[in-house]
């Protein structure tokens, strides 16, 4: 399994700049696995632990362990073709 398909984004259906981001992922053809944390408590509470009890989303988390939030096109981009 390579390195962009252990991608995790904490996200909601809502959110606009969710749906950007995974545009993103979609035009690069990265696949990766979305939590919604309106519906999952425990991915509420991850994103929430990430930031400093303020969670933000997108919250992306790469296989290295770094994270992204709400990035920009150009900085989540950038960070996908840095893996």
């Amino acid at each position: 399994m390579d390195n962009q398909s252990k991608i995790i984004m904490y996200s909601t259906q809502w959110c606009g700049d969710c749906v950007r981001s995974k545009k993103v992922f979609d035009k690069l053809g990265v696949a990766f696995k979305e939590i919604d944390i309106d519906y999952d408590k425990e991915g509420f509470e991850i994103a929430k632990k990430i930031q400093n009890q303020n969670p933000r989303i997108p919250t992306i988390v790469f296989e290295d362990g770094s994270f992204l939030v709400e990035p920009s096109d150009v900085e989540l981009t950038n960070k996908i073709n840095s893996l």
